[in-house]
Formats: structure tokens, sequence, C-alpha cells
């Protein structure tokens, strides 16, 4: 009975945590280039009363052992990067990667961070910047004075001055892949972390060697189903629901044990 009332209690915890998460995906609904999270479960160290396949009589063995798990625990929170929609903001600074890769940034504390949110801007230097003002790298100078830009699929800037020829910046916006996305560290801001599990990132021109393509005037949504996700919150709601059940039953029988004469 005590085991039960500490089993059910993990179940408890691990539920807490997976409601957090679906929290966190309902929350970022409407954030730029957000991937979904999943919980991730795994069952605890087993105590084994009888092993499986334990002597039963000379020359004979059990066919199946007796053990007992001692609970669940939350291993990981896995994220999901499935391509969300493109919308189109007609914003000539607006750029969606179609496929897999990350633009890279430099934080100010000079460390490279990675986002899908391609909503770009120009700071007063003429760099090209997140919303954010994290340059992007390779850091791209823009002309200030351009009255038009337009971002090629793979990357290339070209900018239209009055009075001068168009000015074109090859490959300029560069896709970072890594061989493992899911290990990336998440940082908030929309930005990712290179890890030790994501392996280090690799440059590409947009659209080749398997980075996404750019698709300019256009953003990334997020790749959140609020159908599956209530449907989520629904099933870990009655999981709690019944490890607390469990633990009250147990209770129950305590009780019972501790009223006999």
């Amino acid at each position: 009975m005590f085991k039960g009332l500490f089993t059910a209690s993990t179940g408890m915890e691990a539920q807490q945590t997976r409601i957090a998460v679906i929290a966190n995906n309902i929350a970022n609904t409407n954030t730029t280039g957000f991937k979904t999270s999943r919980a991730e479960f795994q069952d605890l160290v087993y105590q084994t009363f009888q092993a499986p396949g334990a002597e039963a009589a000379a020359g004979q063995n059990k066919t199946a052992g007796i053990q007992v798990g001692t609970g669940v625990q939350v291993v990981s929170t896995q994220m999901q990067f499935i391509q969300g929609a493109l919308e189109t903001t007609g914003r000539q600074l607006d750029v969606a990667i179609n496929g897999k890769g990350f633009i890279q940034v430099q934080l100010p504390n000079q460390e490279l961070a990675y986002t899908r949110a391609g909503s770009l801007a120009i700071d007063n230097t003429g760099a090209l910047v997140t919303q954010d003002g994290y340059p992007v790298q390779p850091a791209v100078s823009l002309t200030p004075e351009a009255t038009n830009r337009t971002i090629g699929t793979n990357g290339t800037i070209t900018e239209t001055i009055p009075g001068s020829t168009p000015n074109v910046i090859g490959n300029a916006i560069q896709i970072f892949t890594f061989p493992n996305e899911t290990g990336l560290e998440q940082v908030g801001k929309n930005l990712y972390r290179e890890t030790v599990s994501s392996g280090a990132g690799t440059q590409n021109v947009a659209g080749e060697n398997g980075a996404g393509s750019l698709q300019q005037g256009f953003l990334e949504s997020s790749n959140v189903n609020i159908a599956e996700e209530l449907v989520r919150m629904i099933m870990a709601q009655r999981a709690y629901e019944l490890n607390g059940k469990v633990i009250q039953t147990s209770d129950q029988m305590l009780a019972s044990t501790t009223q006999l004469r």
C-alpha cells in the first residue's frame, strides 16, 4: 500500500509536467517559428521479488517473474520540428525558412544562437538584425537608402538604390543545419543554442545540401495544433485524476488495516 502511494505520486508529478508542456505549447500558438514540444515518459526501476526464469522445481523454470514497478518520470521534452504554415506579410525583410535549418545570430555576449523567426530589420548601422537587434551571422550590411529589396530563395539580397546600379549581395542569408536539431537548447525569444546533443551547425546556401529555401514576404507560423493539444490535455487530466484515485484507495486500505484488531 505504501508502494502504491509513492508510485501514484510519481504519476501525478509526471502529469503535472506534461500539463506544463502543453500549456506552453498553447500559449505560443501565435509565436512565429515556434516548435511544439511533447513530454516523454520512462518507467522507473523495478523491484524484483522473483526473477523471470527462476527455478520452480527440478528441471523446470518459471515462465514469468514477480516484478513491481516504482512509477514513472519525465525523461525529456521532445521538440517537434514539423514545418509550420507560411503566412504572407508582404514585408520586404520578412523571410520564412521553407524546410530545415535556422538563421544564425549573434547575442550581446558574442555567443551564437539560431532562430526560425525571420522577421528581420535594419539597425542604425545598416546591419541586418532580428527584431531584438541581434545581428544576422555571417554579418550582412545593407544600404539604408535603398528603396526596394528582393531576397531570393537562396538568400541573395538585391537592393535598388536611386541613381545607382542595383547592389547584389550573393547568398547573404545563410542557413544552418544540425545533425540532431531536437538536441538544441531552447533559450527563449525564438532562439536555440547549439549543444553536444545537437552536434555542430553546418553553414549552407539556402536551398542546398538539404537546407530549407527562403520565402520573402512570409513568416513561418507556430506548428501548434490546438485540437491535438486539447486532446493531450484531457488525457493528462484524466491520468492525473486516476493517480489521485490510486492514492485515495491506498489511503482507505491503510485506514482499514489500522482498524483491524
